[in-house]
Order: C-alpha cells, then structure tokens, then sequence
C-alpha cells in the first residue's frame, strides 16, 4: 500500500496517507498520529472504533454514506458493522476489566507539535477552566511562558526550553477541559496511558506517578540541560548535530536496523554508545522506531552521513531521509547530561502545594503508563527512576509500544490528546473536536474485537 509521507519536526509521525478507493464503497485508510501502528478506518475527523494492528478494517455502508465521508460527513459508529478484511466474518469487541467497554490507551504527542497561537481556542472556549491553568503554568515556571505560547514568535516557541513545557502543559490542559467542562472521567474510561517522547511527561501525570507541579519543573530543568549539551557541543567542537528520519518498505525496516547496529557497533536497540572509543559527539543512535517503516536517527550529522553512504553502498538500502527540524539530537549519548540531571532530580521531594515532604515520584500509579524505553509498563519506582531518566538518551520503541498495548492488552481504542497531532485518528487538539470525539467514545462503550 502506497502511502504519503510527512514528517513532523521532532520525527514524531510516520507515514500518514489516506487511499480512496472507487469500488462499491470507500475505503479511507489513514496512519494514527506518532507512526503508523494501524491502517484504520476514519469518519470525519475520528475512526469510529479502533480494528487491530493486524488487521486492515473498513466499514460497511452504502454508496451515501461513503460519500458522505469523503466530504468530511459522519455517520454514526452504531449503524455501522466491522468487517476485518480477509476474515469473511465480523467479530464481537472484547470488554476490559472495567465494564463491557473495549481497552482504551490516552497518548499524548512529543516536541514538534507545537504552534504559535495553541492555546487561544481553549482560553476563548472554557476560559473559567484553561485561564486559571495557563496563570498556574506561568507562576510555576517564574515566567510568562503563555505570552510566548500566545504570540510567540515562532522561533522562541521551538527553542527546546519552550517548546517542551509548553506542549507537556498544553496536553494536560486539554485533558483538564475535558474532565472539568464534560465530565469525562479518565480513569473510568481509559486503561493506559504513553506518550511519545516528551509525551512521556504528560502520560505519567495523568497515570498518577508525577504531579503536574513536579512534571513540569521536571520538563523544564530537561529541557534547559538538553539546549546546554547542544550549545556546547557547537561552540566547543563544532560540526552539525540534529535528527534525521529514514523512511523504508516496511519488509526492508529489520534489515535496515540490523545493518545500522553492525555499522555503530552496537548490539540491539537502545544501546547507549557505539564504543568506549568513540566520543558523544561523534555517535549517533536510533533515536525512534516509530512504525513499520519509519525509525529516526540523532546525532552527529556528518556521522549519520556516513552511515547512510554505508548502508546504501554495502547493505543494499536505500531508505528515504528527510532532516528533521530539531535544534537538539535528543535520545543520542549527547543527552547524557540530561540523563544525569533527570536521575539526581527524580530522587527528590515534590515541589506540589501540601506534598512538599513526599517523594517527587509516586508508586503504584493508578494506571498502567508504557515506557518509552523498555515498551512495557513501569513496574517498581526504582525502575519507574532508571527508565525515565535513561529515556533521554535511549531509543523510544514507539512501535513496540503500540504492538504490546495491542496484541498482548488487546487495546481495541486508542485516543490522542494533545495541541497538534499527525494522523487526526482519535485525535482532540482544538475544541470544535471535543463532542464528535466524545460522542464517537460513548457509541463505541459496548464494542471492542476479539482475537
């Protein structure tokens, strides 16, 4: 299946395309946001339910109702059946624990979503709600981070110091609006939470590891000793660092990573460095594998150069690479300080009104929270300490993220939340998406697939 490519700066989304076919009925294909986990079906602006990785889903409906899809109409998710492509049968949903409702993850987007003007709708739709929120973010932060966010310019908002509270506050935000103004209950209606990246941030608020207060003082001091390594690697050895993505056939992807980990010398995903005897600033790692088809590398440009002209010239790929609009080669062994800075910080009190005496860090939360890192749940506080911290200059196995939640948790609904989105899949980043988003939830309370 062809699909079109667009980047987000940060690498954050994969393949995104919508295919049309002309048959009996449409067929609308679309990539969810962060990668491309799933080929799902979409009304509107949200899939009425979420099929399976593994699976290629359309609905069911007649010639209208198809075209009134491709002009952007929905109908709704009940008159409608799921058929699995291939399967010849329609299949029941499988409930979670908590109900008769299929399992539903929240995620939440990394650096590269932000935009001047971000969160103007949400002040001027709930200001009884996201005003007191943006004025707590300010005072919490010791400056006027809105004005930014508000006016920007542009080039301020994505400096790394900005751009990473700003898009972590924003996604909490968003949430608050939706548990405050519409009574959705979170932790009713959703069984996991992750975030890519910077996401990570937001998802284990919400999960109710971090307060909000410590998660954002956490974002910002990580955020402040990431631009420093950058600064400093350019004034002091020169040379370019960045991120770069590589986009391949899907059949092509494991050869790929395998002919990049023989060149580094490393030895499977998320090593921290090539060898003793290379420094930070001449290595590059996997920073993301974020679908199928698409991982990013951080680092040393000139590096990642080599590395291409290799893999072309002896490992016969050809990958398709697009610089990535970063200021820093986050997930790569530059980032140790950071990494550092984020272990000596997690080992501290909260910072939260009434919890100055407890510990920053909360254990158990009250929901499962996927690691960037390891791809699965956080499973003890220590380890809860070592994976965050050591997510700053490790792979984010997004991927592997997403085929877990699927095919081991059999999570059949997945909702995005956040001030921007790749793929618009259960996405909800301006208020005019709330209540179709809400409504598409409520249709789908009693539906799920089982395998």
């Amino acid at each position: 299946m062809a699909f079109g490519e667009r980047i987000l700066p940060n690498g954050g989304t994969g393949n995104i395309g919508v295919r049309q076919n002309h048959r009996e009925y449409h067929e609308f294909y679309v990539a969810i946001s962060f990668g491309e986990p799933a080929t799902v079906p979409i009304m509107k602006r949200f899939a009425p339910n979420r099929i399976s990785i593994r699976s290629l889903a359309f609905l069911e409906g007649c010639a209208s109702q198809a075209a009134s899809r491709s002009r952007g109409g929905c109908c709704s998710a009940a008159a409608c059946r799921v058929r699995i492509l291939g399967s010849g049968e329609e299949r029941r949903y499988a409930s979670s624990s908590k109900g008769s409702r299929p399992k539903t993850a929240l995620f939440f987007p990394g650096q590269g979503v932000q935009r001047v003007g971000m969160l103007t709708p949400w002040l001027e739709a709930f200001p009884a709600t996201a005003r007191p929120i943006v004025e707590e973010i300010d005072h919490l932060l010791g400056y006027r981070l809105s004005d930014i966010i508000a006016n920007g310019p542009n080039s301020t908002l994505t400096a790394t110091g900005n751009a990473q509270p700003a898009i972590m506050a924003s996604s909490i935000l968003i949430l608050r609006v939706l548990e405050r103004e519409f009574g959705f209950k979170t932790h009713e209606r959703v069984d996991f939470t992750l975030g890519h990246s910077l996401g990570e941030f937001a998802a284990l608020v919400v999960g109710g590891y971090v307060e909000f207060e410590d998660s954002l003082y956490l974002v910002r001091k990580r955020a402040d000793v990431m631009a420093e390594c950058s600064r400093r690697a350019s004034e002091e050895y020169g040379g370019e660092y960045g991120m770069v993505a590589l986009v391949t056939e899907p059949d092509h992807l494991s050869p790929l990573i395998e002919a990049i980990y023989q060149f580094l010398g490393h030895g499977s995903a998320g090593s921290k460095s090539e060898s003793a005897e290379v420094p930070p600033i001449q290595q590059v790692l996997i920073a993301n594998i974020n679908s199928k088809n698409q991982i990013v590398l951080s680092g040393n440009i000139g590096r990642i150069k080599e590395l291409l002209t290799h893999v072309r010239q002896f490992g016969g790929h050809d990958p398709r690479a697009v610089r990535l609009k970063s200021d820093s080669p986050f997930h790569s062994p530059l980032m140790r300080p950071a990494a550092k800075a984020m272990s000596r910080l997690l080992e501290g009190k909260s910072r939260a009104k009434g919890k100055e005496h407890e510990d920053l860090l909360i254990f158990p939360g009250t929901m499962d929270c996927i690691s960037n890192v390891s791809a699965r749940p956080f499973r003890s506080r220590d380890e809860l300490k070592d994976l965050w911290s050591r997510s700053c200059v490790e792979t984010v196995r997004w991927w592997d993220s997403i085929k877990y939640l699927d095919q081991e948790e059999k999570v059949r609904r997945w909702i995005g939340i956040g001030p921007g989105k790749g793929g618009g899949v259960w996405g909800i980043s301006d208020p005019k998406e709330i209540e179709e988003a809400l409504k598409a939830l409520d249709d789908t309370e009693s539906l799920g697939v089982e395998d």
